[in-house]
């Protein structure tokens, strides 16, 4: 097995000619992770016929089928893979794509989604904590600032003004305990991927983080022994097919190849907070899905992130220095 040394010395140098690809990619992992925003409209509406658990294993089903192609043509960049590159890509596929989607699901079905989703803001933690020891990775000049005025962007969107005292029981719920559970398995794949990205092409990493899942998925799925009651009327079943297909395919497939693509060409460290343009697409979701109107609050939130988002866009492309 590799030792965190060599594994610096493979996948420390850039992967492309630093400049516009550079800031380019970074804007992918933004738009990757935005594409994320859309999930819970489809998995809110799936959790009222099927458990988490059945969910997130046809999620992986129809996606399986989609890059097993991909993963045929690319099967020859499996070839002298070490034990190093195993574990990443076992993490990334049982730990990132299974039990976290389980977990985040079960999140949304037991607890308060308010909790749920500020809890998801500590990945960030989670992959800057893990991409210094196993990557070796320098932070971006005053990137402890811009990571508070991302994180207090997200409690605005959030929260709004005011402060939590009658919330902080949410914090010890089970959907709660379940949501922080995702955010650090999130966390740590951002990391894993990255890692990945160094050694495969983002496409192939995609496939096995889908296809590698399915074993795991359908054990937890049997072990769980749940009916699936699916809708009986045929107009039912095709909203409801329909759902799963757009869920699958949306924020679950189109996302994480934009996801991977930019993230062949950005830091761990920086693309966790990349990751950040999900609340702003959930508080847009809101408004047009729902007819919740934005509040000032909303709108302080949305600009204080994007400030961090373009600020660190602007480091991408030169060398970072430690914070």
């Amino acid at each position: 097995m590799e030792n965190a040394s060599s594994v610096r010395v493979q996948v420390s140098p850039p992967l492309s000619v630093p400049g516009t690809r550079s800031k380019s990619g970074f804007w992918l992992v933004v738009l990757g992770a935005a594409l994320w925003g859309v999930d819970p409209l489809f998995r809110l509406i799936l959790l009222k016929s099927i458990t988490s658990a059945q969910i997130v294993l046809v999620e992986h089903m129809i996606i399986a089928l989609c890059v097993a192609p991909i993963l045929w043509k690319n099967r020859r960049e499996l070839l002298g893979i070490g034990w190093k590159q195993v574990g990443a890509l076992l993490f990334i596929s049982w730990g990132g794509s299974a039990i976290a989607t389980i977990l985040f699901t079960m999140g949304l079905a037991n607890g308060n989604a308010n909790a749920v989703l500020l809890l998801q803001k500590l990945q960030p933690l989670f992959a800057i904590i893990l991409a210094r020891f196993l990557l070796k990775e320098s932070l971006p000049r005053h990137f402890s600032m811009l990571f508070i005025l991302a994180l207090v962007g997200t409690y605005l969107l959030t929260f709004g003004f005011e402060i939590p005292i009658g919330h902080w029981n949410d914090f010890v719920q089970v959907g709660s305990l379940l949501s922080l559970g995702a955010a650090a398995l999130w966390g740590g794949s951002t990391v894993m991927g990255r890692l990945m990205v160094g050694q495969m092409k983002y496409e192939t990493v995609t496939s096995l983080r889908f296809i590698l899942a399915l074993p795991l998925l359908l054990a937890v799925t049997w072990n769980e022994g749940a009916a699936w009651h699916l809708p009986s009327s045929a107009s039912g079943l095709t909203a409801f097919s329909l759902n799963m297909i757009g869920q699958a395919l949306l924020p679950g497939l189109l996302s994480l190849l934009v996801y991977y693509k930019g993230l062949t060409t950005t830091k761990a460290s920086v693309a966790t907070l990349a990751e950040l343009s999900f609340p702003m697409v959930g508080v847009l979701l809101n408004w047009i899905a729902f007819q919740q109107l934005v509040t000032p609050a909303q709108i302080v939130g949305f600009v204080l992130i994007w400030a961090a988002l373009f600020a660190i866009s602007r480091q991408s492309n030169s060398n970072p220095a430690s914070a």
